[in-house]
């Protein structure tokens, strides 16, 4: 057996444990239209998750949506850290709302599977970073709500939801200087990605905002006291990590550190 590996036993499974930190990306179900098996389901994530993540330092592995709350627990024991991924639009029947009519496609499988691997990641303190609807399901994990489009806002928006480049800077965002974030990128404003038209609406208090695009839309929050890394952004820092933007690598560099503190501490 080589000598820069460890095997070890747990629970009956034979786990290989690697010097770089192991990332877990929660997956989507994707039902594939085309080609020899259609109408079967997909486990799967953007590529843009991945290379972030090996850019970084971290070795990623898809998370895939199950609905057995013990196999998620034990999803989290053999990851550092985690990524939650965008997706669909998270189902207003989790914050306890109706469907309206500009509310767009859903899961509630995925929804399902994404707030309890939510709450067991925070239970377990796993290093976290939260993306999109990750951000979005943050919020709702906690008790918070969301505008189910950007039209149901009181004040007036621009687009949020681009058709355009993955990596195009669609609006600048304003960075609270006491806040993780800042603590990573350095600076107060950075321009960023924009592909959504949902948004958050009742912050829960366990969080607070550390950035806000200029129409007022909740960019960024953290938690006001947290004895681990959390990060929780609306835009796609993956995206722009995985074309070279700078900024955006430091986000994911800076998970991988916290992770690998968190994977030394199980060794």
């Amino acid at each position: 057996m080589s000598k820069n590996r460890l095997f070890y036993t747990s629970r009956r499974r034979v786990i290989l444990k690697s010097k770089k930190p192991i990332i877990g990306i929660g997956g989507s179900l994707v039902l594939d239209t085309s080609g020899r098996f259609k109408e079967y389901y997909k486990a799967c994530v953007n590529e843009d998750y991945v290379t972030s993540i090996l850019q970084a330092g971290g070795i990623p592995i898809i998370l895939p949506v199950v609905n057995d709350e013990k196999t998620i627990y034990e999803q989290l024991l053999h990851v550092d850290g985690i990524v939650f991924s965008g997706g669909l639009d998270v189902d207003p029947k989790e914050y306890g709302e109706e469907v309206l009519a500009k509310c767009g496609e859903r899961d509630p499988r995925r929804d399902w599977f994404d707030i309890r691997l939510f709450k067991m990641a925070k239970k377990l303190k796993k290093p976290t970073l939260c993306i999109c609807k990750g951000h979005q399901i943050a919020a709702v994990a906690h008790g918070g709500t969301l505008y189910q489009d950007l039209s149901y806002y009181k004040e007036e928006t621009f687009l949020h939801d681009q058709y355009s480049e993955p990596d195009f800077k669609a609006h600048e965002v304003k960075i609270n200087k006491d806040s993780l974030l800042f603590e990573i990128v350095k600076k107060q404003s950075i321009k960023v990605n924009s592909f959504h038209h949902q948004m958050i609406k009742d912050l829960p208090k366990e969080f607070k905002v550390t950035a806000l695009s200029p129409d007022g839309i909740i960019e960024a929050m953290e938690y006001i006291k947290s004895d681990y890394f959390f990060l929780s952004l609306q835009w796609h820092p993956e995206m722009m990590a995985a074309k070279g933007d700078e900024q955006m690598q430091k986000i994911f560099k800076r998970l991988i550190k916290e992770s690998n503190k968190n994977s030394k501490e199980l060794r």
